[in-house]
């Protein structure tokens, strides 16, 4: 989870909001006028969550959050801003509370982690939606050309897209990952790595190298036959640690469980979750909340390596 400079001018008007400041305004243009307010504010300030030593602190916390930011498009819904806050976030929550949880949860209830995969899916979806609005916003037709020509499309994205870039194509590809079985959506993989494509030729250190975490898992988890590559995706570990400065946990566990399972290297495996574990989350403290989400499933990868491996 990413975050920005944040400020106590910003948290306050985040709460006023919260509280339901902008329902006491008279007249659509005052509200107007103060969503935006609001709205930069949030986009400016960032959250505390990415700081936060405690995940299922802001795992109850960050409903309230998006339902917050979702209120606020109501009032000004080409915010661009709330729109990325709307496409991270839920991308995020889907990711850390519902799909992985899911997998946590398989081998004691299978229907409840089906139905958390479902949950999150759907999240996925919303987040994307909400990533392509603001890219449509930044710029006007967007969506369609992507269809139909998507380099130019491309192109025309600077570098203050790259956000939206990189949440739009992480949220489609999520979805594409817990919906194997819809091809219609499965068909749009090439167009998730386009996006990203464009993001990290624009600002490779994006996210401390957070764009080659997409990498690490786009070649390493597919067949070489498919278009997969162990050697690309150890190219991109390589970047996101060089950018990092091994300040982040999420590379070495994308490898792990991708290239290393896909290659049954336990003893690379359990090498590079360790050098996970071992990550100081201090270090980093905008990191924070990534790598102790990511450490969580570290450990949990451990504990299943006798399923994993074939021996």
């Amino acid at each position: 989870m990413g975050s920005h400079a944040s400020g106590a001018v910003c948290r306050a008007w985040a709460l006023l909001a919260a509280a339901g400041f902008v329902a006491l305004l008279g007249g659509c243009s005052a509200r107007r006028l103060a969503v935006n307010a609001l709205g930069d504010a949030l986009a400016r300030g960032g959250s505390t969550y990415a700081r936060d030593d405690d995940p299922e602190l802001v795992r109850d916390a960050l409903p309230f959050a998006l339902k917050t930011i979702e209120g606020l498009l109501e009032e000004s819904p080409d915010h661009p801003g709330l729109l990325l806050g709307a496409a991270s976030g839920f991308t995020q929550y889907a990711r850390a509370f519902l799909v992985s949880e899911a997998d946590y949860l398989e081998e004691r209830d299978l229907e409840g982690a089906t139905a958390l995969r479902r949950r999150g899916r759907k999240l996925y979806l919303r987040a994307r939606d909400y990533g392509l609005r603001g890219l449509e916003v930044a710029l006007p037709g967007f969506g369609a050309q992507l269809r139909a020509d998507e380099r130019g499309a491309l192109r025309r994205a600077g570098k203050e897209q790259v956000p939206l870039l990189y949440w739009t194509a992480a949220a489609w590809a999520s979805a594409i990952s817990v919906a194997v079985d819809d091809t219609e959506l499965t068909a749009d993989l090439s167009l998730t790595a386009a996006l990203m494509a464009r993001a990290l030729e624009l600002d490779e250190g994006f996210g401390l190298g957070a764009i080659y975490d997409f990498y690490i898992a786009y070649d390493g988890g597919r067949p070489a036959a498919s278009g997969g590559s162990a050697e690309r995706a150890r190219q991109h570990l390589a970047s996101a640690q060089r950018l990092s400065e091994g300040r982040r946990a999420a590379p070495l566990v994308t490898f792990a469980e991708t290239v290393c399972v896909g290659a049954q290297d336990r003893a690379e495996f359990g090498r590079l979750l360790q050098e996970a574990l071992a990550v100081d989350v201090d270090r980093a403290p905008d990191q924070r909340l990534a790598n102790r989400i990511a450490q969580k499933r570290a450990h949990w990868l451990l504990g299943q390596a006798d399923r994993l491996f074939i021996e």
